[in-house]
């Protein structure tokens, strides 16, 4: 009976520790995102994606009604690479929570996306990735942009 237990309780730190190295992986794909983002390095942030996928955000517009945006990441990758480099632009990620089952994943985000030293917007940033052939791919971006509760 106790030989049964400590297998059981081995079994179930092997499980525990390999859902929390996938998270680091997930974590680290997201990371290197953002490293190419920075940059501007249009090249690898094409090779961190699964296809074109859609983007979307979600806000207010003056009305105070909320608004989805769409855009397809060929665009977004036009656009980063479009930015003067003389502009500093940063997206500062506050915390990572992130969810795994087999070869899919999400990551939540916070974030706070400053513009020239100065503060722009926040909200959170949500990705679905998928694992193949060992590498997590970003399947699906879609984020939430506001000016006011940031700090909430």
């Amino acid at each position: 009976m106790k030989k049964n237990l400590l297998a059981l309780v081995l079994c179930l730190g092997l499980v525990l520790n390999a859902q929390d190295s996938e998270k680091e992986q997930v974590k680290s794909t997201i990371v290197e995102f953002f490293d190419a983002f920075h940059k501007q390095d249009t090249i690898a942030l094409k090779t961190m994606v699964k296809g074109n996928i859609k983007l979307q955000s979600i806000s207010l517009n003056r009305e105070g009604k909320t608004v989805l945006h769409e855009s397809d990441y060929s665009q977004f990758i036009k656009s980063i690479a479009s930015i003067p480099k003389d502009k500093t632009f940063e997206e500062k990620l506050l915390s990572y929570s992130i969810q795994v089952d087999g070869n899919m994943a999400n990551a939540w985000t916070p974030y706070e996306f400053w513009f020239n030293d100065n503060f722009s917007h926040c909200g959170v940033n949500s990705f679905q990735l998928i694992k193949e052939e060992g590498d997590w791919k970003i399947i699906y971006l879609v984020d939430t942009r506001r000016r006011e509760g940031c700090n909430e």
